[in-house]
């Protein structure tokens, strides 16, 4: 049983004295068996003999201190090499160790440690790709403590990075990520080197609590990303993973993230310009691997660190194959996306599996993956896999190389997935970021006493909603266009936006309250001013909602249109 340890002036005093009447018979102890014992002491693995520090035969917080003391400065600065092996460097993604060098293979793929001493370098390793044409050589960066110190294009078999230069030793989070992706060759790793008084320099950055993997194409690259417009064509200079949505979502649920993603990929068939099955361009042949390059088709390790969510984004490229003869290829689609299922359940067997389509268009593709998923899950009676439409880039965002996301789509999509991933396991989501209106249903409200007549049609294409009034009624509440079922937390901060074609000067109350009209959260009036004009208003919620409907009073006055585009009701703190 671990010792309940109150910490006061005297149990200070006495831990001070156990440190120095003990430590220096300590022997020497490794980076894993103080994170071992710190898990230990949190409930989350077993103690052992072993971690009893100092002797007392109690393993309490004193062990911890006690051992961690270990790990202090030595007294005097030395020069030091470390390898990039997973006992220096924490591995986020697909990386491939091959005893002198840690490649950084996919999308995202990266090491991370924490290092102390007065200076410190890495060495940066270049494959074959070095050689290609310098807009397919892979990108990459070094952060340190957050900052990034270089963005780069690898154009060279070796190169050292200086980390940081000082008088006197600091501590540093040091972070050398992969931002192209696997297609286009790797990024080596092949030593740090510093200069500290630090028994032991260099140690892994911690794990966290939650790993998110991302199966996907060139969106889940982040193709383009970067680029300026959509005429842009690729170049890897373009593409930066910490911009796609994937990075993102990982991000904002503090979650660590391995990337499979291949420009162009598909399950039954790559992109195609000519309607014909491009069985070149597959993921489910690459999946079990580190990547799909030679030098790194190597089997990969789903069990060492298992992931506790599995996110698919593919058929995009498909659709250019099925979309040709839909009606004929349907099934095909269908049979291989379940066939692509059964492979990630194999070797997830824990996981939650959440897919997705639709970010660039081919929205029916959607009812064929939520086919395969309902057939997955009657076949296997698997519960812990769901399925949701992405909304479609539109104009207004902007959009990347090739008619690709832009930087604005990655960052809404990450929203969208973060809360459709905290539903999934089971943990609240904060839904900042997310548009609680992106699912909610629109209608009309005509007072047939008032003689109110109006014909209203909704755009699923653009989300547009035009209303025509033939008749005002007498009075504005007589005609209301209503956006409902949205649900708004207590505290929640809100922000809406929307624009309007109307009439100039025409006056539109517009409204927000819950379903039975009983409680407004929210009220304004817009003022017609040309074409789209926009609005733009906040507001904070009292209380939470559950059935909030946002109204715009378009009655009152006969013989007038109203088109209400770009609706956005975003909750932002």
């Amino acid at each position: 049983m671990i010792k309940k340890i109150i910490i006061s002036l005297s149990a200070l005093t006495v831990a001070s004295a156990v440190l120095y009447t003990t430590v220096s018979a300590v022997s020497d102890y490794s980076v894993s068996d103080l994170k071992n014992l710190g898990n230990a002491l949190l409930g989350k693995g077993e103690i052992i003999s072993e971690m009893d520090v100092t002797g007392d035969k109690t393993v309490d917080v004193f062990d911890l201190v006690a051992m961690r003391k270990t790990f202090t400065s030595t007294g005097e600065f030395s020069e030091s090499s470390f390898s990039a092996s997973q006992d220096n460097v924490k591995y986020m993604g697909r990386n491939y160790y091959d005893g002198k060098t840690a490649w950084l293979v996919q999308s995202g793929s990266a090491v991370e440690f924490t290092v102390n001493a007065k200076s410190a370098e890495v060495t940066i390793e270049g494959d074959y790709s070095v050689n290609s044409e310098e807009k397919y050589r892979p990108r990459y960066a070094v952060i340190v403590d957050g900052e990034i110190i270089l963005d780069d294009i690898l154009g060279e078999k070796s190169k050292i990075i200086k980390l940081f230069d000082g008088e006197i030793s600091r501590t540093a989070e040091v972070k050398i990520i992969h931002l192209s992706e696997a297609s286009n060759g790797a990024i080596g790793v092949s030593g740090i080197k510093t200069v500290s008084d630090a028994s032991v320099p260099v140690v892994p950055a911690e794990k966290k609590d939650l790993k998110i993997e991302f199966i996907g194409d060139s969106i889940t690259c982040a193709y383009g990303v970067e680029g300026k417009s959509a005429s842009d064509q690729f170049t890897t200079a373009t593409e930066n993973f910490m911009k796609s949505y994937a990075y993102l979502t990982a991000q904002k649920l503090n979650a660590d993230y391995s990337a499979v993603s291949y420009s162009g990929h598909g399950i039954i068939s790559g992109y195609s310009n000519d309607g014909k099955r491009n069985t070149d361009s597959l993921v489910p042949p690459y999946y079990k691997n580190c990547g799909n390059l030679n030098d790194y088709a190597k089997p990969w390790n789903f069990t060492s660190d298992p992931n506790d969510v599995v996110v698919i984004n593919l058929g995009t490229n498909d659709y250019s194959y099925v979309g040709k003869d839909f009606d004929a290829r349907s099934q095909e689609f269908v049979d291989g996306y379940v066939e692509f299922l059964e492979t990630v359940r194999e070797c997830n067997p824990d996981a939650y599996i959440i897919c997705t389509f639709g970010i660039m268009g081919g929205q029916e593709m959607y009812p064929l993956i939520e086919q395969a998923v309902d057939e997955f899950k009657e076949k296997n009676s698997d519960e812990k896999i769901t399925a949701y439409e992405s909304p479609v880039q539109n104009m207004a965002d902007g959009y990347g190389a090739d008619y690709h996301p832009s930087e604005i789509t990655h960052k809404k999509n990450s929203y969208i997935l973060a809360d459709k991933i905290c539903n999934a396991i089971g943990i609240e989501s904060d839904q900042i970021g997310l548009d609680v209106a992106a699912d909610a249903e629109y209608s009309i409200s005509i007072d047939k006493n008032t003689n109110a007549n109006a014909s209203p049609y909704f755009s699923e294409y653009d989300k547009s909603y035009w209303i025509n009034m033939v008749n005002g009624g007498t009075s504005d509440d007589s005609i209301e266009a209503l956006i409902s079922g949205i649900s708004l937390k207590k505290g929640g901060k809100y922000r809406l936006t929307f624009n309007i074609t109307t009439t100039d000067g025409e006056e539109i109350p517009v409204i927000i309250r819950n379903s039975d009209k009983s409680e407004i959260y929210f009220s304004d009036t817009f003022k017609g001013a040309g074409e789209k004009a926009p609005f733009e208003a906040e507001f904070t919620m009292d209380k939470n909602c559950d059935d909030a409907e946002i109204v715009f009073q378009v009655g009152g006055t006969d013989y007038y249109n109203v088109t209400l585009y770009n609706l956005r009701l975003e909750k932002i703190g």
